[in-house]
């Protein structure tokens, strides 16, 4: 569900020292924009922040880049961030389509897919983030041995998302239809808002990691 307009927002994003405005010029270059070559891990959908904004406070030795095409939405990631300040987290407003124009090949060890939207009629099936044509692209991305996480509360969604994987020709390395009942799995296990609500109403949390 989209957040109304906030006025001025995009003046606001635009302005921004933790969002990168060319992304043109990033790929290569992630090192000297985070000033150091730890490892790369994305969030492409990532709402107000919360997941990736804890993540970088328990790994200052990862960097990570929030992507989300909303500016309204962004614009709560900046207001975190502004308290915060983690060195760690940067953020880019743009459709996922656009991930290699951001992203050289081989420069991210991991992808975050986090309760995304469903696209439920099949004449959208190619706008899923899980679907071939977005994974081809993360495979674009994606170092040797990276993976992308998989998270959602969409039963169909992610029978849609591993059938997607597999056709692909990507390993499964991690599936679970019941995250919080999944030990091993829930394991440093970071919780979006949407997992939190919807496990609060009962609903069960899918889970997969694939890598190439």
């Amino acid at each position: 569900m989209r957040l109304r307009n906030i006025k001025g927002s995009r003046e606001i994003i635009g302005a921004s020292d933790y969002v990168i405005h060319d992304m043109d010029q990033c790929p290569g270059r992630w090192g000297e924009i985070f000033g150091n070559d730890n490892p790369i891990h994305i969030e492409i959908g990532m709402g107000k922040g919360k997941f990736l904004l804890e993540l970088a406070r328990e790994n200052p030795g990862i960097n990570y880049v929030g992507i989300e095409k909303y500016s309204s939405v962004l614009l709560r990631a900046i207001e975190k961030q502004r308290e915060e300040e983690l060195p760690n987290l940067r953020f880019l407003r743009m459709e996922a389509e656009h991930l290699g124009q951001a992203f050289g090949e081989g420069e991210v060890q991991r992808i975050y897919l986090n309760f995304s939207d469903p696209w439920p009629k099949d004449r959208h099936a190619k706008r899923r983030l899980t679907s071939r044509e977005f994974l081809a692209r993360y495979d674009g991305v994606l170092e040797k041995n990276g993976s992308v996480e998989f998270k959602t509360d969409n039963r169909e969604l992610f029978d849609f998302s591993l059938e997607a994987a597999k056709g692909a020709g990507w390993k499964l390395l991690a599936c679970t239809y019941d995250l919080h009942r999944e030990k091993e799995l829930m394991e440093g296990n970071v919780m979006t808002e949407y997992e939190e609500r919807f496990s609060a109403q009962g609903n069960p949390i899918h889970k997969f990691i694939i890598c190439r």
